[in-house]
């Protein structure tokens, strides 16, 4: 039997692939490791012992993942995502297990090291071809699947959009089925509305139907129970799609509490193992810039006493993670004036108030350091929302329906907004409200690798001052 027809016959086959290579990778990738570090491929017996080990704790650890489940429904990046941590995972109760035997002297560090970024970079490498592959054969016609939508409305042309954007998922729509008059005898994305919803249950398995996605509104609850306890008799696959697409969402999740199934509208997607690699990015990062900057910062105390009487540091009271007011921290720029701290005067270009050192400083984003000291003491993260005066938070907030997801993180010293050009003031409605479209894009995507992006784009606006007076 060929690996095509395999294929065809179940989808099975691909995740007990998965589960078989991922451990021969693990002791393939150990080998080669060993002869580079050491120079001969006859491993001692008690490092086959390790790579037996770290082998079965793969296979513990890796289902718990969801790693040889079908991925139909997620990119390869997602993946690789799910793939790193619980490889780190691994690798961490192999630590534990070395630690707690007194073991860990007897092998080479290099060999470790080199074990577990060969490990990784081999088993991604696998999930790339076998995707490729797969790829490769639905285009062909094989290891695809059919599927109707039930629903032609707003939110089945969702449905079928983002399915056709996706064809690495294999998913072919042959049909949509509604009750709807004049959807009937019309293409719906370039595909037939076949009929109403009672003749979908009856077409099903002649038409050769793997899968019926029903995306109704709320209000057809009666027709959505009546057509499931009919599909139920038939050999498909029932996804239901919830109509909560009207609704702001942020970081949408799907769980379960009491053993009920639930949507999770709005959340932060830094808990967690999410929360702690964030955490950790932060502080490293932050102790690493104070600590290289600390010279530049004793000039920039320096330069802010000669030009101008006043303190060498001022405070804003602004809003922080969850509504909380917090003082952030800046090198003064401006000549030294009273100001209410919950009243904010945003400057605008050519501002008098500012000092002509004050200018460098802005133009520079120099008056922004003191604000890892913020990131220490855990009131900001070095990339999020821009945090925003405690006046304009409730100001917008009455402007914005969705302002408020903003302080569902912690709020950044840079941020996907600011690096896509809406930095600086935002004295128009229209400006603000590509600022929080910006910001919910990066609260909805967050990644280790999105944020070191962002990091890397700031430097480069940095050096050029645009926005910045």
């Amino acid at each position: 039997m060929t690996f095509r027809s395999l294929l065809k016959k179940n989808a099975d086959t691909i995740s007990m692939i998965q589960r078989l290579v991922d451990p021969l990778l693990v002791l393939i990738t150990g080998t080669v490791v060993y002869a580079i570090r050491f120079g001969s491929f006859e491993i001692p017996e008690e490092y086959i012992v390790i790579l037996i080990g770290i082998c079965l704790i793969c296979l513990a650890i890796f289902p718990f993942f969801d790693l040889y489940r079908p991925r139909r429904d997620e990119s390869l990046w997602s993946e690789i995502q799910t793939l790193t941590k619980a490889w780190f995972i691994v690798y961490a109760v192999l630590v534990g297990i070395m630690f707690a035997t007194k073991t860990s002297t007897e092998y080479s560090r290099v060999w470790i090291t080199g074990l577990m970024i060969g490990g990784l970079s081999s088993m991604t490498l696998f999930r790339l071809i076998l995707r490729s592959s797969l790829r490769f054969l639905r285009r062909r016609g094989i290891n695809t699947r059919n599927i109707v939508i039930a629903g032609a409305g707003e939110l089945g042309r969702e449905v079928a959009q983002r399915i056709t954007a996706s064809h690495w998922t294999g998913l072919k729509i042959i049909g949509f089925y509604d009750d709807a008059p004049h959807f009937q005898g019309q293409l719906i994305e370039g595909v037939p509305v076949r009929g109403s919803l009672q003749l979908l249950p009856k077409e099903a398995t002649g038409l050769g139907v793997n899968q019926v996605w029903i995306a109704l509104p709320l209000n057809q609850d009666t027709q959505v129970k009546s057509m499931v306890a009919q599909l139920n008799r038939l050999p498909v696959q029932i996804t239901f799609v919830p109509d909560i697409y009207g609704v702001h969402l942020l970081n949408h999740s799907i769980g379960e509490i009491a053993g009920l199934p639930v949507i999770h509208i709005m959340e932060t997607p830094l808990s967690g193992i999410n929360g702690f690699i964030k955490e950790l990015e932060d502080k490293i990062l932050a102790i690493s810039i104070l600590l290289a900057a600390s010279p530049l910062m004793l000039l920039i105390i320096l330069g802010i006493k000669l030009s101008s009487p006043g303190p060498v540091f001022y405070k804003q009271l602004r809003g922080g993670m969850h509504g909380e007011r917090i003082w952030v921290w800046k090198f003064r720029t401006m000549k030294h004036h009273s100001e209410p701290p919950e009243k904010i005067f945003q400057a605008v270009p050519g501002d008098a108030r500012i000092t002509p050192f004050g200018t460098f400083l802005r133009r520079t984003s120099l008056d922004e350091l003191p604000q890892f000291l913020n990131v220490l003491k855990g009131d900001m993260s070095i990339v999020g929302p821009r945090p925003h005066a405690v006046e304009h938070d409730h100001f917008y907030q009455q402007q914005i329906d969705t302002y408020i997801l903003r302080h569902q993180v912690k709020p950044g010293l840079t941020g996907w907004a600011q690096v896509n050009g809406w930095r600086g003031e935002t004295g128009e409605i229209r400006k603000m409200e590509n600022r929080i479209r910006h910001d919910i894009y990066y609260i909805n995507n967050w990644s280790l690798w999105f944020d070191l992006r962002i990091i890397v784009k700031t430097v480069f606006i940095i050096l050029t001052g645009k926005n910045a007076h």
